[in-house]
C-alpha cells in the first residue's frame, strides 16, 4: 500500500473500509511502526503492539470508566433536532450502538433515513472514543439481520498512540455545534475544503460544493417550498413542537431556544433592492417570521451525497457528516444543516436532477466562521449506556 500523508501536516483523512495498514518490522520492544489507516480510518502514522488486531481474550476488556468515556464522546454526535436516537450496550471489549426508534420523527422521517444518519454520526463518535483510549476499533455495521435496531458493533482491534489530528478532533467534539445564527466574516481555506471532501470520500460519501451562487439561491427557494408544504400539515407542526425547548426547559435533548436562530430578518434599506439570499432558510419550529439576520453569508454551500440510498448508505452519510463537521470545527468553522427538501420525495428528486448530483442527497450544509460555540445539551451517559 502507498504511504499516506499525516493529517497533522495536511489536515485530512484517508480512504478506508477494511483495515489498511503498512506494517513495519518488529522492534526490540515488540511494537511495529505503521503507516496507513486502521479500521476506523483515523490512525495514519503510529505504532501497534505485538498483536495489532488482538480481540477476544487477548484484548483487555474495557473498564466501566473507559466505556463511559467512549459513550460520552459518541453522545456528542449531531442528530436531527438533537433527538439523540441511540442507545449503547457495553460487552467486554466491544460497544454496540442501537437505534432508539422511540425517538424517530415519524411524520417527517417515516423511513428512518434521518434517524440512521444520526446514528451513523454516533458510530463515528464511538470510533473516535476508542481512539481516545489508544485502542484501534474495528466496526461491523448492521451486523445482525434479525436485530434491525443493532446499528453497529465496535470492538477493540489493537492499540496505537493517538495522533495529533485525532487529538484535534477530540478537542473539537466539545465545541462543535450546529450553527443556526449569523456567520462572522472570514474565508475557508481551499486546502481545508479539499480535505473535507476527502473526509467524505473516506466514509464512502461525497461532499459536492455548489460553486455557482445561482445554485445556492435556487436551493434556498426549494427549502422555502418544503417549509410551506410542511407548514400545512398540523401533525408535522406538532412533531416539531415536541422537540423545541423553551429557555427554562431542563431537558437534555431537543433544540433549545438559544440555538434556534431566533434573529429577526433585516429588511432592505428604503430605495434599495434586497440582496440575493445565500443563507438557506432555517427551520422555524412553529415560530414563523424569524431567521438569521445580519452577519456574513456562508463561506461554503454543499450537498452530502452517497452512491446508494440503503440503510448502510444512510449510516455512512452520518459517519461522513460527523467527520466533516469535527474537522471543520478544529479550524473554528461551523455548519448549519438543512434537510427539509430531502424529507419530501419529489423535492429530493428535483434537487438531485437540477444539481446533477453524483448520488443521493443526504444533507445540505452551509459552512462559515462563527465566534460562538453554544453546544446543545446532551443526555447523560447513565441514560444511554446499559
Amino acid at each position: 500500500m502507498q504511504a499516506l500523508p499525516d493529517p497533522a501536516d495536511s489536515g485530512g483523512g484517508a480512504v478506508t473500509g477494511t483495515a489498511r495498514l503498512q506494517v513495519g518490522g518488529v522492534r526490540p520492544d515488540g511494537t511495529r511502526p505503521v503507516t496507513g489507516t486502521d479500521d476506523a480510518g483515523l490512525l495514519l502514522r503510529g505504532e501497534v503492539g505485538p498483536e495489532p488486531y488482538a480481540s477476544g481474550p487477548a484484548a483487555r476488556p474495557l473498564t466501566a470508566a473507559e466505556a463511559a468515556r467512549i459513550v460520552a464522546i459518541a453522545g456528542r454526535a449531531p442528530s436531527v433536532h438533537n433527538t439523540q436516537p441511540w442507545r449503547f450496550r457495553e460487552s467486554g471489549t466491544a460497544i454496540d450502538l442501537l437505534a432508539d426508534y422511540g425517538r424517530q420523527l415519524t411524520e417527517t422521517d417515516p423511513a428512518g433515513r434521518e434517524l440512521l444518519i444520526s446514528c451513523g454520526a454516533a458510530v463515528f463518535g464511538l470510533r473516535l472514543g476508542f481512539r481516545s483510549l489508544g485502542r484501534m476499533p474495528a466496526v461491523d455495521v448492521l451486523p445482525a439481520r434479525d436485530q434491525p435496531a443493532l446499528i453497529a458493533h465496535v470492538r477493540v482491534a489493537g492499540q496505537a498512540p493517538v495522533t495529533r489530528h485525532e487529538s484535534e478532533l477530540l478537542t473539537a467534539v466539545y465545541h462543535r455545534h450546529t450553527h443556526r445564527g449569523p456567520f462572522t466574516p472570514g474565508e475557508i481555506a481551499p486546502r481545508l475544503v479539499e480535505w473535507l471532501r476527502t473526509d467524505a470520500i473516506t466514509e464512502r460519501a461525497e461532499l459536492v460544493v455548489l460553486a455557482d451562487p445561482a445554485q445556492t439561491a435556487w436551493v434556498g427557494g426549494l427549502v422555502r417550498s418544503a417549509a410551506a408544504a410542511q407548514a400545512g400539515r398540523p401533525e408535522i407542526a406538532a412533531e416539531l413542537r415536541r422537540w423545541a425547548r423553551s429557555a427554562a426547559s431542563p431537558a437534555h435533548d431537543g433544540v433549545p431556544a438559544f440555538a434556534r436562530g431566533e434573529y429577526p430578518a433585516e429588511p432592505a434599506a428604503p430605495g434599495r433592492a434586497a440582496e440575493p439570499e445565500f443563507r438557506l432558510p432555517q427551520r422555524d419550529f412553529g415560530e414563523p417570521g424569524t431567521a438569521p439576520g445580519g452577519g456574513s453569508p456562508p463561506a461554503l454551500t454543499a450537498v452530502l451525497t452517497t452512491a446508494g440510498d440503503s440503510r448502510a448508505d444512510w449510516i455512512a452519510a452520518g459517519q461522513a457528516l460527523h467527520r466533516i463537521l469535527l474537522h471543520a470545527a478544529t479550524r473554528w468553522v461551523f455548519a448549519s444543516l438543512q434537510s427539509q427538501p430531502l424529507e419530501l420525495p419529489e423535492l429530493r428528486a428535483e434537487l438531485r436532477a437540477r444539481l446533477d448530483l453524483p448520488g443521493m442527497p443526504q444533507m445540505l450544509l452551509q459552512l462559515g466562521r462563527s465566534n460562538t460555540a453554544g453546544a446543545t445539551p446532551r443526555r447523560p451517559v447513565t441514560e444511554t449506556l446499559n
